[in-house]
């Protein structure tokens, strides 16, 4: 009583105090008697025109509103609400009075509070009608809020408020909606799902308003819709992919749009977590091929590149690096991801296959004219951001169907513009390339091995090459690489290198695929320069223990692959400076193992210096793996690629040492089953009169004359010497770590 006596003495007419007291009563219906007394007080006063009365009354409920006690602001929120149906179409002159402290009850601690100012919004709007739209964007911040109030009542009270707000906006003429899209733009981050909701709805709303070009500010909204899709909740992702299928059909029908902002965006959108993200990105991408044309995409090759490799993956893979998320994943969206990325992967290469000169014309009418019609500054393409974006890709993935992708693009481009990609093949490229061939899968290897014998036919030509646009089939297995001072050299060794820097670092990696990997870059390589370029490197390698292992898996491979028959045949005959050549040169690097040494020389008929290599054996250290190779050895002899060397036992006055070799064989080994075999197939062998009269004359293997054996003698002692030394210093250091290894 005393409140309302305070407030009457103070001048706070022309509410009396039975009005003031009903309208803070804590009773419904007591505030709804207040609220008719203000709402006829008010009528009265604008029929009369007091508009000062007007005033003070909105004086006295805006304290009321904004009193720390929650009856007296609900009492207020009523009597504002009543003021404007009092006041009818007088009230469009004090829209602010009306609205701003309604508004400003709307984000109130009290959800009763909330509930009743929503409540007033309505009213007052109601009333209000266009007048309304000056305070829009407070009106639809203040909306935002209320929609995703955690209280029921509250939220079921904006929905009624946000239908009509909707109403208003449709009917009017003046609604600008450039101010609008930058406040939608921003409460699209919203992570609350109502608040998603209800945005969503805005959007689609404005969508279906005929007067309304919404598509014109895709740019700008596109970014945050993506976002909204990304939600957990199934009805708001799909309220949200109808928005945007809306969206996209509008495209379809209109002629202008800023293609090059959306594809930057749905470009960053195809690296999100959500495979439905993914997708409609990717699907945009591929509609904008068809619908923009190719320079709406050229310029972005690279980017987009970027975006659809990782999508190339098989739907079994896992692997979180490759795009694929770590929750459960659904097969049919991962299979239609995989399948629009495959088109739109498609298109761009087929978009390289063009000449420069097409390309810079695309290029040219792309630039030339914007969205608004303005000149630009023409561009040049450049294919550095492409194969950077292979390479890289090539580094991180583990996904074979990536891989082959990757490789599919190098060879599309070495075929269509290698004068873009050569440059770029010593540094970036033959690395990436030749760290491939450590997949297990076969077919990663052979398209490795695709690309290689690309880049070498087109750097082919002795004065630089590059340019050529060769093919994989114009370099015949017979055309050697060596000796021509060529590019494709300079690659070819530069390749061989890596291989082996491949093999060092993994010895496990060497005998699980070392095989296969150097069988198929004889097969579709020259064989020749393949041995020759592995026995210069290895030859002085600084890890002897590798260079040893290297020398008898390339000697296995020689003599075992079916593939490598016409080197082989090129090594028993040697006649030729070419041949001797050759042989010197894998002679000098299959020193690092003894026995490899001597099957060389077995396979080149050089009985005599075989034979030699033998006795010398009995001084080197016998042990079990050296055990191993004379008895991989004596199978050998056995194979169908020794059944020359047998013939050749038929004929013991020319071939004698040939079985005084495979005798000392026999005397090195222990009484195994290769030393039974080998025994076996010694007592076949005719006229055993080898050892008698040593000092008659016995015409060696048929050598040129020029060949040095006394020398390569010298280089086997000398190699096996450093072999001797480097056992020794392994063999100290493991006794000094175990002495230096501390005790319990």
């Amino acid at each position: 009583m005393k409140f309302f006596d305070t407030m009457a003495d103070k001048g706070f007419s022309p509410l009396n105090s039975n009005c003031i007291r009903a309208l803070t009563d804590k009773l419904n219906d007591r505030r709804k008697q207040g609220a008719l007394e203000v709402e006829k007080m008010c009528r009265d006063f604008a029929s009369r025109g007091e508009k000062l009365l007007i005033e003070r009354m909105f004086r006295v409920l805006k304290d009321l509103a904004s009193s720390t006690n929650p009856n007296y602001r609900k009492g207020g929120l009523i009597g504002l609400a009543a003021m404007a149906i009092g006041l009818g179409v007088e009230s469009k002159n004090y829209v602010h009075d009306l609205m701003e402290p309604i508004l400003r009850t709307l984000c109130d601690h009290d959800s009763r509070v909330r509930y009743y100012g929503s409540e007033a919004c309505y009213n007052v709007v109601k009333i209000l009608r266009e007048e309304c739209l000056v305070l829009f964007c407070e009106l639809f911040d203040a909306l935002s809020q209320i929609t995703a109030d955690p209280e029921p009542t509250v939220r079921k009270g904006s929905e009624t408020l946000d239908r009509l707000v909707k109403d208003i906006v449709s009917e009017s003429e003046s609604f600008k909606l450039e101010s609008f899209i930058p406040l939608l733009r921003e409460r699209m981050y919203t992570l609350d799902p109502f608040a998603r909701q209800f945005i969503v709805s805005w959007v689609q709303f404005l969508q279906d308003v005929p007067h309304f070009n919404v598509v014109k500010y895709l740019p700008e909204l596109l970014d945050g819709l993506l976002r909204i899709l990304e939600d957990s909740n199934p009805e708001i992702r799909t309220m949200c992919s109808n928005v945007l299928q809306d969206f996209l059909n509008e495209i379809r029908d209109t002629s202008r749009i800023d293609f090059s902002a959306l594809v930057n965006i749905l470009l960053v959108r195809t690296h999100a977590s959500e495979e439905a993200v993914q997708y409609t990105a990717l699907s945009w991408l591929k509609e904008f091929v068809n619908l923009a044309g190719s320079g709406s995409l050229l310029l972005h090759s690279a980017a987009l590149l970027s975006a659809i490799l990782p999508r190339l993956a098989d739907s079994s893979s896992t692997n979180g690096d490759e795009g694929v998320p770590d929750a459960p994943s659904s097969p049919a969206l991962l299979i239609n991801i995989r399948e629009v990325a495959r088109t739109l992967n498609y298109s761009l290469m087929q978009l390289l296959t063009m000449d420069d000169q097409d390309l810079q014309d695309i290029i040219g009418a792309e630039t030339d004219q914007g969205p608004t019609g303005s000149s630009r500054q023409s561009q040049v393409f450049d294919f550095t951001s492409i194969i950077e974006v292979l390479k890289n890709e090539l580094n991180k993935t583990s996904t074979t169907s990536v891989k082959l992708a990757i490789l599919n693009w190098f060879q599309h481009l070495l075929s269509k513009v290698p004068g873009k990609v050569i440059p770029r093949v010593e540094e970036d490229i033959l690395p990436v390339l030749v760290d491939c061939l450590k997949d297990s899968c076969d077919k990663v290897t052979l398209n490795v091995y695709e690309v290689l014998a690309l880049i070498f036919a087109n750097t082919s030509d002795p004065q630089g090459g590059g340019g050529g646009g060769g093919t994989s089939s114009q370099l015949s297995r017979n055309s050697s690489l060596l000796g021509e001072n060529t590019i494709s050299e300079k690659f070819f060794r530069q390749s061989i290198h890596l291989i082996i820097q491949l093999f060092a670092q993994d010895l496990a990696f060497l005998e699980r695929r070392g095989s296969f990997i150097i069988t198929n870059l004889c097969i579709r390589m020259n064989s020749e320069d393949v041995f020759r370029s592995l026995s210069e490197i290895l030859r002085n390698h600084e890890d002897i223990f590798f260079a040893q292992k290297m020398v008898q898996t390339l000697n296995l491979i020689l003599l075992t692959s079916t593939e490598l028959h016409e080197l082989r045949s090129l090594l028993r005959d040697l006649r030729t400076d070419e041949s001797c050549s050759l042989f010197c040169c894998l002679y000098r690097t299959w020193c690092h193992s003894p026995v490899a040494t001597v099957s060389l020389c077995l396979l080149t008929k050089n009985y005599k210096h075989a034979s030699r290599l033998v006795v010398l054996m009995g001084d080197l250290e016998v042990t079990v793996q050296f055990l191993i190779e004379i008895d991989q050895l004596v199978q050998l002899v056995e194979s169908p690629i020794f059944a020359y060397l047998r013939l050749d036992l038929l004929d013991t006055t020319r071939n004698a040492d040939l079985v005084k070799c495979l005798y000392g064989f026999l005397m090195l080994l222990p009484q195994s089953e290769a030393f039974h075999s080998l025994r076996k197939r010694l007592q076949c062998v005719p006229n055993l009169r080898i050892f008698e009269n040593e000092r008659r004359e016995i015409t060696d293997s048929p050598t040129q004359p020029d060949m040095d054996f006394d020398q390569l003698l010298q280089h086997f002692l000398k190699i096996q010497e450093k072999h001797r030394k480097s056992e020794k210093l392994r063999i100290i250091q493991r006794y000094d770590s175990h002495i230096e290894r501390p005790s319990g």
